[in-house]
């Protein structure tokens, strides 16, 4: 019963102990109420030109479509993207990075509050030959440490700018991915219209080495026509096993992209179809909202303010820090008085820590925060350069590319011509049979050609739209509220 009465006398001895502590932590504040963390500031950016450099035909300013590969009326590659971003490991992958810096955001945020923690606890002890002694205890444990400097608050920030990194992280997984799969699945559109184009040219070299054979049994023709044509017959047919050999690659790859085993899409994709041709008009955005769109160039951002706010809190953890702490429970030598009659212990402590010698660790931290800003400022200038390089890169290649292709195409309609007179003189014994083989390899090659082309001036559309940042709502992860 002695306990309280105690108590209230050790309480009373305390106060001025309590009343210096709060006196020095006032000093301490006033002395470094002049000291603040570093200010964030805009990182200096790369020029942004106001407009592309190539004038492109039809172009005209505007947003990039998230769903860009619709523009391509291509049901085989809309079906795709949608399984890839189902079940794509590289995106789940991003994605539970995006709900670890969440959890790690709650994880710093919950440690800015207050903590409070219960205790329960039973204890039996016996002195010499003295009966033994039983104590019960129960209480409540609580401790805040207040942000003076801003340390925490930083910390916060920083864990916020992670978060908003991861979404704009995982956004870029999306980009890439869906061009990815775009460019995939041209490319096997390309070889497969290679393989008929192999195929067919194979036919009419195949009736054109059963003519030189009954040519050089009736004497109109010799041996070393024969010859020649069976050896024409023999290399177009070569042709067909690699084009195979690719073909099934490029499934493979797509399956892969779709989160599924190889082989597993060989029953959608066997089926012959056109090469997806692009929209005549671009959707092209001007460079700076390129760069507002581009998931990466997002991303370099947000670690520069996660950068920042980490040079801010290791400058407050230069200075003194706070802590108030208190109890609150109740103790008795029986289980069941515990909650009747029981003594009441009461603690309250508020504490501060004062780094004063410590070798140089905490400005070196600072300085290596410091370092860690100046790095994230240069990454980020080399992403915005790089974006502003693969737009420029893509209209070179697409200008190109149609004039390549207009003319390759001009060049395969003269070869069909061409091989069907040959043929036709041949027959007709009007020309030699060296003609016939020259006009069926340019006919082969002019083809080969312009399907090769065409593949390609649908990639470099898909480039295109990767490089624009097409693929995600730059406005719904980035905005959202982190959680």
């Amino acid at each position: 019963m002695n306990e309280p009465m105690n108590l209230s006398r050790s309480r009373g001895r305390s106060r001025p102990a309590a009343r210096l502590l709060v006196l020095s932590a006032t000093m301490l504040l006033g002395a470094c109420a002049a000291t603040t963390a570093p200010s964030p500031t805009d990182p200096a950016a790369p020029a942004i030109p106001g407009a592309w450099s190539i004038a492109t035909t039809g172009s005209a300013a505007m947003p990039t479509p998230v769903d860009w590969w619709q523009r391509f009326n291509d049901p085989a590659l809309a079906e795709l993207v949608d399984r890839a971003l189902k079940a794509n490991p590289s995106l789940r992958s991003a994605q539970a990075a995006l709900a670890q810096a969440r959890a790690q955001r709650a994880v710093q945020e919950a440690s800015n509050g207050l903590s409070v923690g219960g205790s329960l606890s039973a204890q039996r002890s016996q002195n010499g030959n003295a009966d033994a002694g039983n104590r019960f205890q129960a209480g409540f444990d609580a401790s805040w440490e207040p942000d003076v400097f801003g340390g925490n608050r930083a910390a916060l920030d920083a864990s916020d700018a992670n978060v908003r990194a991861a979404q704009t992280g995982l956004a870029d997984v999306q980009v890439s991915l869906t061009a990815e799969v775009a460019a995939g699945l041209i490319e096997l559109r390309g070889l497969q219209s290679r393989r008929d184009i192999a195929q067919r040219n194979l036919a009419a070299q195949t009736e054109t080495l059963q003519i030189t054979r009954w040519r050089v049994q009736a004497g109109l023709a010799s041996s070393l026509d024969l010859e020649q044509a069976v050896a024409a017959h023999a290399q177009t047919q070569s042709q067909i096993p690699a084009l195979q050999t690719s073909l099934g690659q490029s499934r493979n790859a797509l399956a892969v992209l779709t989160g599924a085993a190889p082989g597993a899409l060989d029953t959608l994709l066997d089926r012959p179809a056109p090469i997806p041709t692009a929209p005549a008009t671009l959707a092209l955005s001007l460079p700076a909202d390129t760069l507002r769109q581009r998931p990466d160039v997002r991303t370099a951002e947000h670690r520069i303010s996660a950068a920042l706010a980490n040079v801010a809190a290791a400058d407050a953890a230069r200075y003194p820090s706070f802590r108030l702490g208190g109890s609150l429970g109740l103790s008795s030598i029986t289980l069941g008085t515990l909650t009747d009659g029981a003594s009441v212990l009461r603690s309250l402590l508020a504490s501060v820590s004062i780094p004063l010698l410590d070798g140089g660790a905490a400005r070196a931290r600072v300085q290596a925060q410091e370092a860690a800003l100046e790095q994230a400022r240069a990454t980020y200038a080399s992403t915005v350069l790089s974006a502003l390089k693969d737009v420029e890169n893509a209209l070179v290649a697409i200008r190109g590319d149609q004039e390549r292709l207009a003319r390759l195409q001009v060049a395969a309609e003269a070869a069909v011509n061409a091989e069907l007179l040959a043929r036709q003189r041949y027959q007709s014994g009007l020309i030699d049979f060296r003609t016939v083989l020259d006009t069926q390899r340019s006919l082969l090659s002019a083809q080969d050609s312009v399907a090769a082309a065409q593949a390609s001036l649908a990639t470099d559309h898909v480039r295109l739209y990767k490089a624009l940042g097409g693929g995600w709502t730059p406005d719904t992860p980035d905005n959202a509220t982190a959680r």
